[in-house]
C-alpha cells in the first residue's frame, strides 16, 4: 500500500474486503495512521491523568463508570477484558481517592456496584470533553461521522459487535 493516496488505499481495501481478498497486502499506512491517531486521541486525558498520578486504566475504568453508574464489577471485567486482579489494583486506587465508590447490589448483596463520585464524575467529563473536541475537529466540514461510526464497529470483533452496540445504547448521556 505504500505510496498509495489515502483515499485509493481505503478504496483498495474495500474492494478488497468485497472480494474476500483482505489481508493480502497489508495497509501499512492506514495502520500506522490509526497508531498515530489513537496516540493523539489519548495525549489529552493522558496529560490530565499525569496530574493525578494516574495511567490508561485509570481513564478506562473511570470513563465506564460514569458513563454507566451501578455497573457490575463483572460487566466492567467484560467490557475491559482485563483480569480480575488488574482491575482490582487500580479500582482499590480510583475509591481510596475518592473517584469511585462500590455500593451492595440492591437484590443481591454480596454483588458489588460501581458508582463514580461528583468528582470521579468531573473528571470522566473533563477528558471526554478534550476528546470529543478532537473528534468534532477531525469530522469538522465532513459529513463522515456515520463512516467514522460504521468503520470503528467494524473493527470490532464480530461476535462482539451487538454487545457493544446494546452498551452504547444504554449509556447514560451526558455522564
Amino acid at each position: 500500500m505504500r505510496g498509495y493516496l489515502l483515499s485509493e488505499a481505503v478504496s483498495a481495501l474495500a474492494l478488497a474486503a468485497r472480494t474476500g481478498q483482505a489481508g493480502e497486502e497489508p495497509a501499512y499506512d492506514l495502520i500506522e495512521l490509526f497508531f498515530f491517531a489513537y496516540r493523539d486521541f489519548v495525549s489529552d486525558p493522558d496529560r490530565i491523568l499525569a496530574e493525578y498520578g494516574f495511567g490508561r486504566a485509570h481513564h478506562r475504568i473511570l470513563h465506564f463508570v460514569a458513563r454507566r453508574p451501578g455497573m457490575t464489577i463483572a460487566e466492567l471485567l467484560d467490557i475491559l477484558k482485563i483480569t480480575k486482579q488488574s482491575l482490582n489494583r487500580v479500582l482499590k486506587e480510583l475509591i481510596d481517592k475518592g473517584y469511585v465508590e462500590q455500593r451492595p447490589g440492591q437484590s443481591d448483596r454480596r454483588q458489588r456496584l460501581l458508582w463514580p463520585t461528583n468528582q470521579g464524575r468531573e473528571l470522566a467529563l473533563r477528558m471526554a470533553r478534550l476528546q470529543t473536541r478532537r473528534i468534532a475537529r477531525a469530522l469538522a466540514g465532513d459529513d463522515g461521522e456515520e463512516a467514522i461510526r460504521r468503520f470503528l464497529i467494524g473493527m470490532i470483533d464480530p461476535v462482539e459487535r451487538a454487545k457493544v452496540r446494546n452498551r452504547l445504547s444504554g449509556a447514560k448521556l451526558g455522564a
